[in-house]
């Protein structure tokens, strides 16, 4: 007998509808599984035939063909489980029920208890968009699949509660959400008034998290730029309903969603030391492409300390800098992860550290300092919109009690300028300044006369690029924003390219 449900393949962060064939004829007892199915697919036949055995019903020894269609799509991960086993019930006839419009998700234990799988919100998001009407899950991961509404939720422990549920004879109840997307006060584990003194790099930071920019900080070891660097997420604007949901399907595909975290609501914040390999700081992997750690501070923060120690890997940024996304090519396929991070970055000027610092000498050659300043490449410093200097700090901050501003008083300056772009940018897709194009560029950067000219010597004087012109523009229009300013002044503009490096090598 042939018996037909549906389960859920993920392709990069976007779901896509399988469905799951199983047909039972005589013959030798045999158990295939066909259909471009991973090593993870095809030890289903196992755990399945053990689960159907350990919960009380019969496993058939006929000959058992599962096709999982489309056949030209590669299937990975244990989440074909549960539909091969309903499927083989259905096949059997040792349940009845009609599932036409219901999806099975979930990884099946040898005892029949259904166990956590990564992927879900995306799985269930291609179902309810499919027309699918109900999703079984299993239990721990229904908040996150009611996340997408319009659809039925039912969460599932075992194998046999749901072929009882399906049979009409113990109905399982559909999962209610209670989750409010305000109810909860984010924390923040460092705050800027423990910061002390700095100010103008505080100030840098501001700016930065006002219009998106990326920043890099240069100084001696201890200056503070990693405290700062962490810092950061307390001043950004709190993420959105829709960039919640965006991070959370990201992490819940990469299998980094906190089993009590249905929703994320805290921007995201990726510090990946400088050993971190290629695969993992922009994505890949063997069997299902997942994303990598660039994609992971999608609408929050990477930090990269130390950037020099990172060496070649770095020019892989070039990219997602500009674009916002990931590309990743491989020979089954191309897959697209979103990358629109911050970029906060802190090196140290020399390897010994302490290169133009005014109480200790540096004990690197010349030829020394510059090979390691050279390990970043000039276009990937071009792509940084802030270069700001973090000398260290005397005794009298240092031992003062005075405390610095608090935190909460910065991001709502910030709140304010991201709010002006918002309005600003209103019926595009565009969310923060760093988002603007050439032509966005030139129709909300506007230079008065006194403008065009102090930009006009900037160029020549510091030997812009188009992109650092246009990054200095950007720039400069945040500035406005934060002064509450609808046109660019001077001011604003001087402040701006005082953040562009002396030098690009």
């Amino acid at each position: 007998m042939l018996a037909k449900v549906y389960s859920c393949a993920v392709i990069g962060l976007e779901g896509m509808l399988v469905e799951v064939e199983v047909d039972i004829a005589n013959g030798l007892p045999s158990f295939t599984v066909v259909g471009l199915g991973d090593t993870a697919v095809q030890e289903s036949r196992e755990r399945v035939r053990a689960a159907i055995r350990n919960s009380g019903q019969t496993f058939p020894l006929k000959r058992i063909t599962v096709n999982l269609a489309p056949g030209d799509l590669r299937k990975a991960g244990p989440a074909y489980d549960l539909p091969i086993a309903i499927g083989l019930l259905l096949a059997s006839e040792q349940i009845y029920g009609d599932v036409a419009q219901a999806v099975f998700i979930g990884e099946l234990g040898l005892d029949g208890t259904l166990r956590h799988t990564d992927g879900v919100l995306p799985m269930v998001a291609v179902a309810r968009a499919q027309g699918i009407e109900t999703a079984y899950v299993p239990y721990e991961d229904a908040p996150e699949a009611a996340l997408v509404e319009g659809l039925t939720i039912v969460p599932v422990r075992t194998l046999p509660d749901l072929a009882a549920h399906i049979c009409a004879e113990r109905p399982l109840a559909p999962y209610l959400s209670t989750l409010r997307f305000d109810a909860i006060e984010v924390s923040y584990p460092v705050d800027f008034k423990d910061v002390r003194g700095q100010e103008h790099v505080k100030r840098a930071l501001e700016v930065a998290a006002a219009g998106g920019h990326n920043v890099l900080m240069s100084g001696s070891p201890g200056a503070g730029k990693t405290l700062m660097a962490r810092a950061m997420n307390s001043i950004l604007p709190p993420m959105s309903l829709d960039e919640a949901i965006e991070v959370t399907k990201i992490y819940s595909v990469s299998g980094q969603l906190p089993k009590d975290t249905p929703l994320i609501r805290q921007r995201p914040f990726c510090a990946p030391h400088h050993t971190t390999s290629l695969a993992g700081l922009v994505g890949g992997g063997g069997g299902r492409i997942k994303p990598g750690m660039i994609s992971l501070a999608h609408r929050g923060v990477l930090f990269l300390d130390e950037l020099p120690e990172f060496g070649p890997k770095l020019e892989v940024l070039r990219q997602p800098l500009e674009d916002r996304v990931v590309t990743l090519s491989r020979a089954s396929g191309s897959v697209t992860f979103p990358a629109s991070f911050m970029l906060v970055a802190a090196q140290n000027p020399c390897p010994c550290g302490w290169y133009g610092d005014p109480e200790r000498a540096c004990t690197c050659s010349p030829a020394l300092i510059t090979r390691y300043q050279r390990r970043i490449s000039g276009p990937l410093l071009d792509r940084i919109d802030i270069h700001v200097e973090v000398p260290r700090v005397n005794y009298d901050k240092l031992s003062s009690e005075r405390q610095g501003e608090p935190s909460a008083a910065i991001r709502q300056r910030v709140c304010a300028a991201r709010e002006r772009q918002q309005a600003r940018f209103q019926g595009t897709r565009l969310l923060s300044n760093s988002d603007m194009g050439a032509a966005e560029i030139r129709d909300y950067c506007p230079l008065d006369s006194a403008g065009q000219s102090l930009m006009k010597a900037a160029v020549r004087q510091l030997n812009l690029s188009a992109r650092g012109y246009h990054r200095v523009l950007k720039l400069a229009r945040t500035i406005a924003d934060l002064a509450g300013s609808e046109q660019i002044a001077p001011a604003h503009l001087a402040e701006a390219i005082q953040y562009r490096p002396r030098r690009v090598e």
